[in-house]
């Protein structure tokens, strides 16, 4: 027990320890005090941080554009469809069960149907469906004849084209028979029609020709290209889906918010194309699996492509043409002309071969790998060199594609950012697109038709539109880093209005050196619209006239050269969606107006050069070995 006793040295140390405990504590406490103080007295006679806050309004075209890119040319495009006398309707067929053909249609055609040098235009209607009780058919085909200052007459009936009753879809005009006189081919929902012009006057021709093709075929656009090179016109037909009313019907495509609605073609199997191979006596043999055109999926067999547009275009510069398919959902096909690799010069059709290479030359898929909703088609020198642009107009919330080659190497890359087009387009729906020089400046410009699929698609997309405006791309040139710069919706004239756009096409209806604009919409009338843009810049036109039978010299290729610059034009009417483009090659030649020559590559390979051609006006060339008629 004695020990367990505190001592008088404990109760020392006791008292000691507790002190230094009390001294300890206060001096982190005063040091804590200082410290706070300090900072709190710091903030207090600071500045006041300025505060970061985003701009909602930032406009992302504007922030990737060069500071230093001049502005575009303002446009100038006025409607006068109703002042020239083109009273065309669009008329789909739709009656409530929302079937897809019905808002896909739209096709449209500059052409010179009597040979009187100035451009015509026709409109492919679609209709009343067929199984309805008491339909009312439409008109299928319109004609207007133009009197050579942009007024129009409709002339359907006089020459032979009224009471055609189809589905219709697209157009694609060439003289196949080598007569002169160019014809006229219809593809519709079912068998397609051929119209032989006879001096102005259209017969047809279908069941003789031999290129009807299947009657439960869903036919798009289509091209008269010289695919074996024996001057006789050949025929591509683009097939879309495998479509009837009752696969529709049981596909049964819904959006929430509004039921049943146009179905993607995600829902419907693919398809195989027609490539009809002329026989030089009015006849054609059909030969797109043996000659190669066939892509077909490797487990089930089935089709893959889902054809919309064709693009013939000697894609790696051999001389042969070649074909750019663009397909809605799945990947784009080219087929490169193989003929010539193994049999030459041939004139049967027999030996006629393609290759599919298009993902092996990267414009399968987008800058991102993906398959696009694949509209429309145009291709282009736009940069005036020897490098070569597909455009393709693509679905809603997709960018167009813009592919450009390395040289004159068939190797393409999308370049949609880079050249100015990507985000501007993304929005849009696209259908028809066009390169052409609407400001005469001497390089290639681009246009775009739009317009969504789906009616009530604001329903339940805020963002999107039914009815959409047109788009135009100033080509700024070499001396920016992006060439294409989009026209302000406030710069573009009537292009602005908002429709169901679908084909396009251009041709200078009035002659006075500025190529004016169509563009179709589905249920509705067409947009005619007049290039009044005001320039002092020249131009120059060009008509070819070949050796028969290919006298219009599909496939030629024009280059006029100034200075380092070489402007390529190719005579292929064949462009956009469903659509056909006038024959005549425009150049814009900016203010000076002078350029060293003009070199015609006939389709055939033969060159010829011309020089002191005066601007300001159309020229015929003949080719100089002389136009040897049939």
């Amino acid at each position: 027990m004695a020990g367990n006793t505190p001592t008088p040295r404990d109760q020392i140390i006791k008292v000691a320890f507790w002190r230094s405990v009390k001294m300890m504590a206060v001096a982190i406490a005063l040091a804590l005090f200082i410290v706070v103080g300090l900072n709190w007295l710091r903030a207090f006679l600071a500045e006041p941080e300025a505060v970061v806050t985003e701009d909602a309004s930032v406009d992302l075209s504007t922030l990737l554009s060069p500071a230093d890119a001049p502005d575009p040319t303002p446009a100038d495009f006025i409607d006068i469809t109703e002042s020239a006398g083109i009273d065309f309707v669009h008329n789909s067929g739709a009656f409530g069960e929302r079937l897809l053909p019905e808002t896909m249609g739209g096709g449209v055609a500059f052409f010179d149907f009597n040979n009187d040098g100035h451009q015509d235009l026709l409109f492919v209607n679609s209709n009343e469906w067929s199984f309805l009780e008491n339909r009312q058919a439409s008109q299928s085909v319109t004609l207007y004849q133009n009197n050579g200052q942009g007024e129009f007459s409709d002339v359907t009936e006089s020459v032979g084209l009224a009471g055609i009753d189809v589905y219709g879809m697209g157009v694609a005009v060439g003289d196949y028979d080598g007569d002169g006189w160019v014809d006229v081919f219809i593809t519709t929902v079912g068998e397609n029609h051929l119209f032989k012009n006879q001096s102005g006057v259209f017969v047809e021709t279908t069941q003789e020709a031999g290129v009807a093709g299947p009657e439960d075929a869903w036919s798009t656009s289509a091209a008269f290209f010289d695919a074996n090179q024996d001057g006789y016109l050949d025929l591509y037909v683009a097939n879309y889906v495998v479509w009837s009313r009752e696969i529709d019907i049981e596909v049964d495509y819904r959006l929430t918010g509004i039921g049943r609605a146009y179905g993607p073609p995600s829902n419907f199997q693919g398809t195989q194309p027609e490539l009809f191979i002329n026989q030089g006596d009015g006849t054609f043999i059909e030969m797109a699996e043996a000659a190669g055109l066939y892509v077909k999926n490797p487990i089930t067999g089935a089709g893959v492509g889902k054809g919309l547009a064709v693009a013939p275009v000697d894609i790696n510069h051999d001389g042969w043409m070649d074909l750019v398919v663009a397909n809605d959902t799945t990947r784009n096909f080219v087929y490169l002309n193989q003929t010539g690799m193994t049999s030459g010069q041939v004139s049967d059709g027999s030996e006629v071969r393609f290759e599919e290479v298009g993902t092996e030359i990267g414009m399968g898929f987008d800058r991102n790998g993906m398959a696009t909703g694949a509209m429309g088609v145009d291709f282009a020198h736009y940069n005036n060199d020897e490098s070569l642009a597909i455009a393709i107009g693509n679905f809603a919330n997709e960018m167009s594609s813009f592919y450009v080659s390395q040289g004159q190497r068939a190797q393409f890359n999308d370049q949609s950012i880079g050249v100015g087009i990507g985000g501007p387009t993304r929005l849009a729906l696209t259908f028809g697109v066009l390169f052409f020089d609407y400001d005469l400046d001497g390089r290639l410009d681009y246009l775009q038709a739009n317009g969504h699929v789906e009616n009530d698609i604001n329903r339940v997309q805020s963002s999107q539109r039914y009815r959409q405006p047109g788009q135009l791309f100033w080509n700024c040139g070499r001396a920016c880093e992006r060439p294409y710069t989009q026209v302000p919706e406030d710069q573009i004239g009537d292009l602005a209005i908002p429709i169901v756009g679908r084909g396009a096409a251009y041709a200078d209806i009035d002659q006075d050196g500025r190529l004016d604009v169509v563009l179709t919409q589905v249920g509705g009338p067409p947009l005619l619209l007049k290039n009044q843009t005001p320039t002092d810049h020249q131009w120059i036109g060009v008509i070819l006239e070949g050796q028969a039978p290919n006298q219009q010299a599909i496939g030629a290729q024009v280059a006029l050269r100034r200075g380092d610059e070489v402007l390529i034009r190719y005579v292929m009417p064949a462009r956009s969606y469903l659509s056909q483009v006038a024959l005549p090659l425009h150049f814009g030649l900016g203010l000076s107006g002078e350029f060293d020559e003009i070199t015609v590559t006939w389709p055939d390979g033969h060159e010829q050069t011309l020089n002191g051609l005066v601007p300001n006006q159309y020229h015929t060339i003949e080719d100089d070995r002389g136009v040897l008629l049939p």
